[in-house]
């Protein structure tokens, strides 16, 4: 045979192999494989990116509530996590100045006239309030956002205040016999802020022992 007709035979054997069912699926499953795996690898990277990016944005939401002159520890390491009324674990940033507990922070929510929303409010060793920062919400732009920081000082009137001044049934807005001002047109969003921060006041009476003792000590105590 000569080689012209080997190579023709060859050339007819290569070409029923690329047409043949397999020879596809083979094909197909190489493509998805790599699509796959290129995926994945971009998954990783960008959710690295995300966690940074989470973790830069929780710091500086902290930071506002929780001055650095309070603490000599890094918040974010500082974690304790406690039952809240719901029975869902909150998660406490414990800030400590020469292993003694100088303030806490510590996310609340409540629902609004758009939906959750939710504050990181902090609060010094005997239950005052440090500060309070809206970290996210879908309540109506021009009315319901007053509760932001950017637009509005409003959320600054809990500075200072605790569960006991004013009382506990002026904490409420005004429409309610409270203290605090609302909105105009939008009752609902600075009623469902103000029940959130009273929330938190409740939670720091209901947790204040184990709150105020140093994680260093209750990582002892465990090992003892």
């Amino acid at each position: 045979m000569s080689q012209k007709k080997k190579k023709s035979k060859f050339a007819e054997k290569i070409e029923k192999l690329r047409k043949s069912v397999i020879f596809q699926a083979v094909l197909l499953g190489a493509f998805t494989l790599v699509a796959s795996t290129m995926l994945s690898t971009s998954d990783l990277e960008t959710r690295d990116a995300i966690k940074l990016r989470a973790e830069e944005d929780l710091k500086a939401s902290i930071e506002q509530v929780v001055s650095l002159d309070l603490h000599d520890n890094d918040l974010l390491k500082s974690i304790m996590y406690l039952a809240g009324e719901d029975e869902e674990l909150t998660t406490v940033y414990q800030a400590t100045k020469g292993g003694v507990v100088t303030a806490l922070a510590f996310t609340v929510s409540s629902y609004g006239y758009g939906g959750k929303i939710t504050a990181i409010m902090a609060l010094d060793a005997v239950g005052k309030v440090l500060g309070v920062r809206v970290l996210s919400h879908t309540e109506t732009p021009g009315l319901g956002d007053k509760i932001e920081i950017q637009k509005d000082d409003w959320v600054l009137s809990f500075n200072g205040l605790s569960l006991g001044m004013p009382s506990e049934d002026k904490w409420a807005v005004k429409k309610d016999g409270g203290r605090f001002d609302e909105f105009s047109g939008a009752t609902i969003t600075p009623r469902a802020v103000v029940k959130a921060v009273k929330s938190g006041l409740m939670f720091f009476a209901r947790h204040k022992e184990k709150l105020l003792t140093p994680l260093r000590a209750k990582k002892e105590e465990a090992a003892k």
